[in-house]
């Protein structure tokens, strides 16, 4: 019986995208047979509990409990990871935004994430990604050999499908934290040029950093939406926007997607690996080509919408709990 540690620390920081992913593979590892998963955690909020996260908790104490429990792999489903593990370490690197775009993140995060990244990539027997364009800002960033990368793409499960009840009202929807690269201003300025007469843009999203505000008339922020009601929203959408300058993936249009929405995304990379020709494709730095996408995602939503389950139907989380068992039995070896 393999025995893995995964640390679910993140849960502390996050309800975001990350959370989701922490959550779900884990509980789909639970129905595998032939493992087992041993949760570790260092919970709290507030910065001092952070930085005591990031320089104690990784450095030193979740490695030896990990060692004193005798598992066999230790898995830390983000980027924040021990620089050394004396059993096999699996790491999951969702994207590398920070060294891409440093700007938009704080100082700590900045500092922390140039000196930590490079020492955890050396410390890892095998790297998860979710998406092959991550892989490849990996290797380039971080000097890592394909070969010791595995790409499991995110999935996606319930309560986000296309059947079940609808938000009422006429609105664009976006799903994001507030924070700089998600790009809501030009989204925004995009909406109001579109000129979707009697549409709301609702943005459901966390607080985040950078001073980003989402406001002004016909725009709506809404905060602690659960999943229930977040696939009500998909569903009752006009479209989704999802117009972010830099992500790994970009779970939220994959949700969009399986909700049976008509979806609005970023051009190329990563969205094309699992949106092509599902959702229209936008320049996120060109605000008049985000309202192009706007208005084409709402006149096609009848001709669009169905294609988004069907496609979704190929991500789902057992595909990806077998993608990390897989790697979690390279690691071992």
């Amino acid at each position: 019986m393999l025995q893995v540690g995964f640390d679910v620390s993140p849960l502390a920081l996050t309800g975001a995208g990350t959370a989701r992913y922490v959550k779900s593979p884990i509980a789909a590892l639970d129905q595998e047979s032939g493992v087992t998963m041993r949760r570790y955690s260092y919970g709290g909020e507030g910065q001092l509990r952070k930085v005591a996260r990031d320089t104690l908790w990784y450095t030193a104490v979740l490695p030896q409990r990990a060692k004193r429990d005798g598992v066999h792999i230790l898995h830390c489903p983000t980027q924040r990871a021990p620089f050394r593990s004396s059993m096999p370490l699996v790491v999951t690197i969702h994207d590398l935004a920070v060294l891409r775009h440093p700007e938009a993140f704080n100082r700590w995060t900045r500092r922390y994430s140039a000196f930590a990244l490079p020492r955890v990539v050396r410390a890892a027997r095998r790297i998860i990604v979710g998406s092959e364009f991550t892989r490849a800002e990996v290797s380039e960033l971080l000097s890592v050999p394909a070969e010791e990368m595995r790409v499991s793409p995110y999935g996606v499960g319930e309560p986000f499908s296309a059947d079940g009840p609808a938000s009422g009202g006429d609105f664009v929807l976006a799903v994001s934290t507030l924070e700089p690269r998600k790009n809501l201003d030009r989204l925004i300025e995009g909406f109001r040029r579109a000129d979707l007469r009697g549409l709301e843009l609702r943005v459901v999203g966390a607080p985040g950093w950078g001073g980003v505000r989402v406001n002004g008339q016909g725009v709506r922020w809404l905060t602690g939406i659960e999943d229930d009601e977040l696939a009500r929203l998909y569903r009752g959408a006009a479209c989704v926007a999802y117009v972010s300058l830099y992500e790994g993936f970009g779970l939220p249009v994959l949700e969009a997607m399986a909700s049976g929405a008509s979806v609005v995304a970023p051009a190329g990379p990563p969205f094309q690996e699992f949106a092509r020709d599902v959702a229209v494709s936008v320049d996120p730095r060109d605000a008049g080509s985000i309202a192009a996408g706007l208005r084409e995602a709402v006149a096609r939503r009848s001709e669009l919408a169905p294609l988004g389950p069907e496609r979704a139907r190929e991500y789902t989380w057992e595909r990806a709990a077998k993608a990390h068992l897989e790697a979690y039995r390279e690691a071992a070896v």
